[in-house]
């Protein structure tokens, strides 16, 4: 047996309190019936159990019924107070005829309140199963009900009279209440009998367990009835005999059955799908109408064996039996006239919707062969319907989804039709064209085969195909995007080249594109990533992977051959990023023009045990570190890198809280007079003081400050340098200190919401700083700033009294800036200071800036003057001021204020140039990027 049937068998045993009832009720019944059998033991105690325990019996019937009709559903409410009321009487009875034989101790008389009693049983219960009937839809189905009952009756009575009470009628003809006595008993019985009989076929399906246990119960109650009126046991009946143990056993049937029905696991277990009616049952149905007319002639039949004159009643009761019979055959020929009209209509109907249909609906015959195709073949499939007709079906799909249907197929049959009634496959079906359609069919069972309701669904496989191809390729240039890329970079680590330290990522940036965007436009830059990808799918391997990653970034997966050297490993695919980059970096020809851009390309090699993600991230930083040691090279990932990228993670999180907990400091660093060795202003540097004792320099922490991930932490370091600044210049002001100081601001930062010139003003006036107080150094400009805005906002902070310094580093952004900004002085940049005397070039350039920026009427100011060399230099050039190792490192503001009251510093003019000292707290000859800092 199979799980599922093994399951239905265990849950079709009765629960363990329905079981102890069953046997409780028949251990009872067994005991009265073997007390009967053996007289009680005496007279008395048989005419006790033979009345009053009937009367029992047929009360606890009453009573469960009535309570059980306070329960049940309404529509069967009146059917067991019916079934009560009847059990009352028949308990009323029994009670009366045990009054007489028990209490009075005399024979019952003839016609007593008992025989009231017992004619009121049949009644009640008739009725009651009149109510628990299935109602006929139509009027002809009541007269059948009525005719089927009058057959099955009268057949009943013609036996019975044939038998029985013509002979009772002619002993009991000479007093009329006793013969009208003896025949009413008969006749209720012949009723309830016919009731029976034709509400077998005609029961409801609610509660049907308890329904069919009442209706045996008084099948069994009708039986003793029937044996207690026929003449041979009329005269020798006693109370206290067998027979009283059928009515006992029917009584407390009775009053099992609402009770038992509840407990029984019909209605507890799920619900079995529908069997069709049993043929059997159908036919004894058919038959029951032919079944009383046959009875009706045995009774007449047996008249004429015994000789006996046929009686009249016999006579007029075949006749009526005859003519209802004939009623009813004319009634079923008419229905089963418009039965089949209805069917042929509905027939009809289901054929157009069928033929109709756009869905082809196929049945297949248990050894595959098709019975009946729909005529929407043609249309679907290009095949007529009769070509398919007699065809194997497995000659229809496609060989590469025969194997997996066959497996479908086989699966779904083994199931249990009640927990899979369908299943739903899609492969390719052969057409007429010769192509191959994608279809879908719903699969049901058929008489041991199946039946294939099926659609194309070709359109809606196209469709899914391209948005999957959409989802994991770049719309631009139809390579594989990063989703895509990485799934690949997931199969090549997990899958069978799993472990192959020769598979390896490569990350392409391409370097000036963001240039070719912003000279020939966006368009321009498309076509250029268009052709790039074309270059990039060309260069690659069979079977390798190049992708887009966003942006102007590609990537590649070169998987490995299974190579185990790593000196052949690194050398294999150094040569192809090597080729890679060549291929990227040669002359691009957009709108007729070549346009060049160059390829910074990083790798990294699979190791044991790495995820896609880290495998990607190495080779970005790899990538990276390519970008940042001079672009148009190739980069290995070495473990260094990504400690390097933690060690600034760690730097970042801890300047989080370095403003707040106070271990920025800020130092000046004195801007002097080339001429006349005077203070001319001072430029403000912050230095920072972790709290672990780390001395950083602005080169390494202003890098992590000024990290484009964290805009909010750069700004709220320029927020608190430009703060502290202003409120010194104020205190030293305040002290007849009044030196201009200068705070270096990138131009993103002066174009950043986060420092409002209502901030800046509110800051002057809350200070009472005077005009020219303050030096805005614009450090070099970027070409994607918006030079409107930031000419605005420079134009603004003039007119607060502040003086604009640009910083001159060279490039044509600077130029433009000095174009079109308005600025007061110029400050050329370490890189033009430092070869000055060394380079006969850089001359030049420097002296050709300086006489530029006095035609124009700037200030100029040279940083980085380290040597005495150079500062003689940027004099003879006409250079006004100058900062850096020559004259001062950056001072904090004790030893400031020192320099300020000394108020100049020797010039080189002839001999040493002294430079100021202080031991820990003196200064450092050399760079301003790498000035230590003091003890805070």
């Amino acid at each position: 047996m199979s799980a599922p049937g093994a399951l239905l068998a265990r849950q079709s045993v009765p629960s363990g309190a329905g079981l102890i009832c069953q046997l409780l009720l028949g251990l009872v019944c067994a005991g009265y019936a073997v007390g009967a059998a053996l007289g009680w033991g005496s007279r008395e105690l048989a005419l006790i159990m033979g009345d009053f325990g009937l009367a029992a019996g047929a009360l606890v019937a009453a009573v469960s019924c009535f309570l059980y009709s306070r329960r049940a559903p309404r529509r069967l409410r009146p059917a067991w107070l019916l079934f009560a009321l009847s059990s009352l009487m028949a308990s009323a009875g029994n009670a009366v005829w045990g009054w007489y034989e028990v209490v009075l101790d005399r024979e019952v008389p003839g016609l007593s309140l008992a025989d009231i009693f017992f004619l009121c049983f049949a009644p009640p219960a008739i009725v009651g199963l009149l109510v628990l009937a299935k109602r006929p839809v139509s009027r002809a189905g009541w007269v059948c009900l009525g005719l089927d009952g009058w057959l099955i009756g009268g057949s009943l009575l013609t036996l019975s009279w044939s038998l029985a009470l013509a002979h009772t009628t002619r002993v009991q003809g000479e007093s009329v209440a006793p013969a009208a006595l003896a025949l009413a008993y008969p006749l209720l019985d012949i009723v309830l009998v016919s009731m029976v009989l034709a509400l077998h076929f005609r029961r409801s399906a609610a509660n049907r367990s308890a329904i069919n246990t009442a209706i045996a119960a008084l099948a069994l109650t009708v039986l003793c009835d029937a044996l207690f009126t026929s003449p041979l046991l009329r005269e020798s009946y006693r109370s206290g005999q067998l027979l009283d143990a059928g009515w006992f056993a029917g009584s407390l049937l009775l009053a099992y059955a609402p009770w038992g029905a509840r407990r029984s696991p019909e209605t507890s277990r799920p619900q079995r799908p529908s069997r069709p009616v049993r043929p059997a049952a159908g036919s004894l149905a058919a038959l029951t109408p032919y079944l009383a007319a046959a009875v009706c002639t045995l009774g007449i039949l047996y008249n004429v064996v015994e000789g006996r004159t046929v009686d009249r009643v016999v006579v007029l009761t075949g006749c009526t039996v005859v003519l209802a019979l004939v009623v009813r055959q004319g009634i079923m020929l008419v229905d089963n006239i418009a039965l089949t009209h209805e069917l042929a209509q509905k027939e009809n109907h289901f054929r157009s919707l069928v033929q109709g249909s756009s869905d082809v609906i196929m049945i297949a015959a248990p050894s595959g062969v098709l019975r009946y195709v729909s005529p929407a073949a043609s249309g679907v499939y290009g095949r007529d319907a009769d070509e398919l007709v007699g065809s194997e079906l497995s000659s229809l799909i496609h060989p590469d989804d025969l194997g997996r249907v066959v497996h479908e197929v086989r699966r779904f049959l083994a199931a249990s039709p009640s927990e899979e009634p369908t299943t739903r496959i899609e492969c390719r079906f052969k057409s007429g064209r010769g192509d191959w359609l994608n279809v879908e069919s719903t699969v049901n069972r058929h008489q041991g085969g199946l039946i294939f309701n099926s659609r194309d669904v070709t359109e809606r496989v196209r469709l899914q195909a391209q948005l999957q191809h959409s989802a994991e390729h770049d719309p631009l240039t139809d390579l594989p995007n990063r989703a895509l890329f990485t799934a690949r970079v997931r199969q090549a680590l997990t899958g069978r080249r799993a472990g192959d330290p020769g598979t390896a990522v490569l990350f392409i940036d391409l370097d000036g594109f963001k240039g070719v965007n912003d000279r020939l436009g966006h368009q321009a830059g498309d076509q250029l990533l268009i052709q790039a990808a074309h270059r990039l799918a060309d260069s690659v391997r069979i079977g390798d992977t190049a992708a887009r990653l966003g942006g102007d970034e590609f990537a590649a997966l070169i998987l490995g051959d299974g190579t185990r050297d790593p000196v052949d490993r690194e050398s294999q695919v150094t040569e192809i990023a090597e080729r890679l980059r060549l291929t990227l970096s040669q002359p691009y020809r957009i709108d007729g023009q070549d346009v060049r851009v160059a390829a910074s390309i990083g790798v990294a090699f699979a190791e044991p045990g790495i995820t896609p993600t880290d495998l990607m991230r190495n080779a970005d930083l790899a990538m990276y570190r390519a970008k940042a040691g001079g672009k148009d090279r190739v980069e290995l990932y070495v473990p260094q890198m990504q400690a390097e990228v933690v060690r600034r993670g760690e730097l970042a999180a801890r300047l989080r809280s370095a403003l707040h907990e106070g271990e920025f400091v800020l130092l000046h660093q004195p801007v002097v007079s080339l001429t006349t060795g005077r203070i001319e202003a001072v430029s403000a540097q912050a230095r920072w003081r972790s709290a672990q004792g780390i001395l950083f320099t602005p080169a390494e922490y202003l890098r992590v400050g000024d990290d484009r991930d964290h805009p909010d932490r750069a700004a709220e370091l320029g927020r608190w340098l430009l703060e502290e600044a202003v409120a010194q210049a104020a205190e030293r002001g305040r002290l007849g200190h009044c030196v201009p100081v200068s705070v270096r601001l990138s131009a993103r930062r002066l174009l950043d919401r986060s420092l409002p010139l209502g901030a800046v003003e509110a800051l002057l006036t809350r200070h009472k700083l005077p005009s020219g107080a303050l030096v805005i150094e614009l450090a070099e400009c970027d070409a994607r700033i918006p030079f409107d805005e930031l000419e605005q906002k420079l134009v603004a902070l003039r007119r607060l009294g502040a003086r604009i310094t640009l910083g001159f580093g060279g490039g044509h952004a600077t130029i433009k800036a000095l174009r079109r900004l308005p600025v007061d002085m110029l400050k050329l940049d370490r890189g033009l200071v430092e070869g000055v005397v060394e380079s006969a070039r850089l001359h030049k350039i420097t002296s050709g800036l300086l006489r530029i920026a006095g035609d124009l009427g700037l200030e100029t100011v040279a940083d980085g003057l380290d040597t005495p060399e150079q500062v003689i230099a940027l004099r003879a050039m006409g250079c006004a001021q100058g900062q850096g190792g020559a004259f001062s490192g950056a001072l904090d503001e004790y030893r400031l204020r020192r320099a300020l009251v000394r108020d100049d510093l020797p010039v080189p003019g002839g001999g040493a140039l002294p430079v100021l000292t202080g031991g820990p707290l003196g200064v450092h000859v050399g760079s301003n990027s790498e000035t230590r800092v003091p003890p805070a």
